[in-house]
Protein backbone atom coordinates (compact mmCIF):
# COMPACT_ATOMS: atom_id res chain seq x y z
CA UNK A 1 0.00 0.00 0.00
CA UNK A 2 1.76 3.18 -1.12
CA UNK A 3 2.81 6.13 0.95
CA UNK A 4 2.31 5.21 4.55
CA UNK A 5 4.87 7.35 6.31
CA UNK A 6 5.66 10.83 7.43
CA UNK A 7 9.34 10.76 8.28
CA UNK A 8 9.15 13.88 10.41
CA UNK A 9 6.85 11.92 12.70
CA UNK A 10 8.95 8.76 12.31
CA UNK A 11 6.14 6.31 11.85
CA UNK A 12 3.19 5.00 9.85
CA UNK A 13 0.55 7.70 9.49
CA UNK A 14 -1.96 6.40 6.98
CA UNK A 15 -2.18 6.05 3.24
CA UNK A 16 -0.83 8.35 0.53
CA UNK A 17 2.13 9.09 -1.66
CA UNK A 18 5.57 9.43 -0.04
CA UNK A 19 8.44 11.54 -1.38
CA UNK A 20 11.76 9.74 -1.23
CA UNK A 21 14.86 11.92 -1.29
CA UNK A 22 17.58 9.73 -2.78
CA UNK A 23 21.13 10.99 -2.32
CA UNK A 24 23.27 8.95 -4.67
CA UNK A 25 22.12 7.93 -8.15
CA UNK A 26 24.32 4.91 -8.77
CA UNK A 27 23.20 1.33 -9.12
CA UNK A 28 21.37 1.06 -5.80
CA UNK A 29 19.94 4.59 -5.81
CA UNK A 30 18.53 4.33 -9.31
CA UNK A 31 17.02 0.91 -8.61
CA UNK A 32 15.40 2.06 -5.38
CA UNK A 33 13.98 4.98 -7.35
CA UNK A 34 12.48 2.62 -9.93
CA UNK A 35 11.07 0.37 -7.22
CA UNK A 36 9.36 3.05 -5.14
CA UNK A 37 7.98 4.88 -8.17
CA UNK A 38 6.39 1.59 -9.26
CA UNK A 39 4.57 1.63 -5.90
CA UNK A 40 3.13 5.09 -6.46
CA UNK A 41 5.70 7.21 -4.67
CA UNK A 42 7.70 10.22 -5.82
CA UNK A 43 11.46 10.62 -5.99
CA UNK A 44 13.82 13.58 -5.75
CA UNK A 45 17.25 12.24 -6.68
CA UNK A 46 20.73 13.72 -6.49
CA UNK A 47 24.30 12.78 -7.26
CA UNK A 48 27.69 14.40 -6.74
CA UNK A 49 27.93 15.75 -10.29
CA UNK A 50 24.86 17.97 -10.46
CA UNK A 51 21.20 17.64 -11.48
CA UNK A 52 21.92 18.24 -15.16
CA UNK A 53 23.81 14.93 -15.32
CA UNK A 54 20.68 13.03 -14.29
CA UNK A 55 18.53 14.05 -17.26
CA UNK A 56 18.53 10.62 -18.88
CA UNK A 57 17.68 8.81 -15.64
CA UNK A 58 14.88 11.21 -14.75
CA UNK A 59 13.47 10.91 -18.27
CA UNK A 60 13.39 7.14 -17.83
CA UNK A 61 11.83 7.36 -14.37
CA UNK A 62 9.05 9.60 -15.63
CA UNK A 63 6.94 12.37 -14.10
CA UNK A 64 7.22 11.04 -10.54
CA UNK A 65 10.94 11.88 -10.44
CA UNK A 66 13.00 15.03 -10.56
CA UNK A 67 16.71 15.73 -10.28
CA UNK A 68 18.08 18.01 -7.58
CA UNK A 69 21.12 18.82 -5.51
CA UNK A 70 21.81 16.72 -2.43
CA UNK A 71 20.54 19.52 -0.20
CA UNK A 72 17.34 19.85 -2.24
CA UNK A 73 16.75 16.09 -2.15
CA UNK A 74 17.24 16.11 1.62
CA UNK A 75 14.86 19.04 2.02
CA UNK A 76 12.18 17.39 -0.12
CA UNK A 77 12.48 13.98 1.51
CA UNK A 78 9.82 12.52 3.72
CA UNK A 79 12.02 9.42 3.80
CA UNK A 80 15.65 9.81 2.70
CA UNK A 81 17.93 7.19 1.14
CA UNK A 82 21.67 7.70 1.44
CA UNK A 83 23.48 5.58 -1.13
CA UNK A 84 26.88 7.13 -1.67
CA UNK A 85 30.36 5.63 -1.28
CA UNK A 86 31.14 5.39 2.41
CA UNK A 87 34.13 7.71 2.01
CA UNK A 88 31.65 10.49 1.12
CA UNK A 89 29.24 10.10 4.04
CA UNK A 90 30.42 13.30 5.70
CA UNK A 91 29.23 15.21 2.61
CA UNK A 92 25.59 14.32 3.33
CA UNK A 93 23.69 17.49 4.34
CA UNK A 94 22.83 17.47 8.02
CA UNK A 95 20.26 20.15 8.77
CA UNK A 96 17.73 19.28 6.02
CA UNK A 97 17.56 15.69 7.31
CA UNK A 98 16.88 16.60 10.93
CA UNK A 99 13.84 14.78 12.27
CA UNK A 100 13.69 12.43 9.28
CA UNK A 101 14.21 8.73 8.75
CA UNK A 102 17.32 8.07 6.68
CA UNK A 103 17.84 4.70 5.01
CA UNK A 104 21.53 3.83 4.76
CA UNK A 105 22.64 1.44 2.01
CA UNK A 106 26.37 1.84 2.67
CA UNK A 107 29.00 -0.88 2.65
CA UNK A 108 32.66 -0.53 3.56
CA UNK A 109 34.94 -1.24 0.64
CA UNK A 110 38.36 -0.30 1.98
CA UNK A 111 39.77 -0.63 -1.52
CA UNK A 112 37.57 2.32 -2.55
CA UNK A 113 36.98 4.16 0.71
CA UNK A 114 40.42 3.91 2.29
CA UNK A 115 41.01 2.25 5.62
CA UNK A 116 38.69 3.26 8.47
CA UNK A 117 40.38 1.94 11.62
CA UNK A 118 37.28 1.74 13.82
CA UNK A 119 35.58 -0.45 11.21
CA UNK A 120 38.66 -2.62 10.77
CA UNK A 121 38.81 -3.15 14.52
CA UNK A 122 35.11 -4.01 14.78
CA UNK A 123 34.42 -0.99 16.97
CA UNK A 124 31.90 0.75 14.70
CA UNK A 125 29.42 0.09 11.90
CA UNK A 126 28.87 1.92 8.64
CA UNK A 127 25.34 2.92 9.65
CA UNK A 128 26.59 3.98 13.06
CA UNK A 129 29.04 6.37 11.42
CA UNK A 130 26.22 7.90 9.40
CA UNK A 131 24.07 8.21 12.52
CA UNK A 132 26.90 10.09 14.26
CA UNK A 133 27.06 12.44 11.27
CA UNK A 134 23.27 12.95 11.37
CA UNK A 135 22.57 13.26 15.10
CA UNK A 136 19.06 14.68 14.67
CA UNK A 137 18.01 12.05 12.12
CA UNK A 138 16.97 8.44 12.58
CA UNK A 139 19.15 6.08 10.56
CA UNK A 140 18.08 2.60 9.49
CA UNK A 141 20.09 0.07 7.52
CA UNK A 142 18.43 -0.95 4.24
CA UNK A 143 19.20 -2.43 0.80
CA UNK A 144 22.91 -2.98 1.52
CA UNK A 145 23.00 -6.75 1.05
CA UNK A 146 21.10 -7.23 -2.20
CA UNK A 147 22.43 -6.79 -5.71
CA UNK A 148 21.05 -3.64 -7.28
CA UNK A 149 19.30 -5.38 -10.19
CA UNK A 150 17.56 -7.75 -7.78
CA UNK A 151 15.70 -4.95 -5.98
CA UNK A 152 13.22 -4.80 -8.85
CA UNK A 153 13.34 -8.45 -9.96
CA UNK A 154 13.30 -10.79 -6.94
CA UNK A 155 10.35 -9.56 -4.88
CA UNK A 156 7.15 -11.59 -4.53
CA UNK A 157 3.77 -11.21 -2.81
CA UNK A 158 3.49 -11.67 0.93
CA UNK A 159 2.99 -15.30 1.86
CA UNK A 160 4.85 -16.67 -1.15
CA UNK A 161 6.77 -19.79 -0.03
CA UNK A 162 10.47 -19.02 0.23
CA UNK A 163 9.89 -15.29 -0.16
CA UNK A 164 13.18 -13.43 -0.17
CA UNK A 165 14.03 -11.59 3.04
CA UNK A 166 16.13 -8.50 3.64
CA UNK A 167 17.62 -7.24 6.87
CA UNK A 168 17.36 -3.89 8.59
CA UNK A 169 18.69 -2.35 11.78
CA UNK A 170 17.94 0.84 13.67
CA UNK A 171 17.92 2.27 17.15
CA UNK A 172 14.27 3.19 16.48
CA UNK A 173 11.46 0.64 16.40
CA UNK A 174 9.45 3.09 14.31
CA UNK A 175 12.19 3.28 11.69
CA UNK A 176 12.35 -0.52 11.57
CA UNK A 177 8.59 -0.50 10.99
CA UNK A 178 9.01 1.95 8.10
CA UNK A 179 11.64 -0.26 6.46
CA UNK A 180 9.53 -3.36 7.06
CA UNK A 181 6.56 -1.70 5.35
CA UNK A 182 8.71 -0.56 2.43
CA UNK A 183 10.31 -3.98 1.98
CA UNK A 184 6.86 -5.57 1.99
CA UNK A 185 5.65 -3.18 -0.69
CA UNK A 186 8.64 -4.13 -2.84
CA UNK A 187 8.10 -7.86 -2.30
CA UNK A 188 10.41 -8.84 0.56
CA UNK A 189 10.09 -10.16 4.09
CA UNK A 190 12.06 -8.36 6.79
CA UNK A 191 14.39 -9.57 9.51
CA UNK A 192 15.44 -6.99 12.08
CA UNK A 193 19.03 -7.24 13.24
CA UNK A 194 18.24 -4.95 16.17
CA UNK A 195 20.08 -1.69 16.93
CA UNK A 196 22.66 -0.09 14.66
CA UNK A 197 25.40 -1.54 16.83
CA UNK A 198 24.42 -4.97 15.47
CA UNK A 199 24.22 -3.92 11.80
CA UNK A 200 27.72 -5.30 11.18
CA UNK A 201 26.02 -8.70 10.91
CA UNK A 202 24.75 -7.83 7.43
CA UNK A 203 27.82 -5.97 6.20
CA UNK A 204 30.22 -6.99 3.45
CA UNK A 205 31.74 -10.50 3.32
CA UNK A 206 29.49 -11.95 6.02
CA UNK A 207 27.16 -14.92 5.44
CA UNK A 208 24.04 -12.82 4.74
CA UNK A 209 25.75 -10.55 2.23
CA UNK A 210 24.38 -10.51 -1.35
CA UNK A 211 22.81 -13.95 -1.40
CA UNK A 212 19.18 -14.85 -1.88
CA UNK A 213 17.68 -16.18 1.36
CA UNK A 214 14.33 -16.48 3.05
CA UNK A 215 13.66 -15.18 6.54
CA UNK A 216 14.77 -18.33 8.38
CA UNK A 217 17.96 -18.57 6.32
CA UNK A 218 18.67 -14.89 6.89
CA UNK A 219 18.29 -15.26 10.66
CA UNK A 220 20.72 -18.17 10.61
CA UNK A 221 23.23 -16.24 8.52
CA UNK A 222 23.00 -13.20 10.78
CA UNK A 223 23.62 -15.39 13.84
CA UNK A 224 26.66 -16.97 12.17
CA UNK A 225 28.33 -13.68 11.23
CA UNK A 226 31.82 -13.03 12.59
CA UNK A 227 32.45 -9.60 14.11
CA UNK A 228 35.60 -8.96 12.13
CA UNK A 229 36.71 -10.32 8.76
Amino acid sequence: MPGRWNAARSGPVGVGMTTFGIIGAGNIGSQVARAVIAQGHEVVIANSRGPETLAALVSELGPSARAATATEAAEAAEVAVVTVPLKAYRDIPVEPLAGKIVLDTNNYYWERDGRIPELDRGEATTSGLLQQHLPASTVAKAFNHIGAAEITTTGSPAGTPGRRALATASDSDEAIAVVTDLYDQLGFDTVSVGPLSESWRVERDRPAYVIRQNADQLRANLAAAPRTI
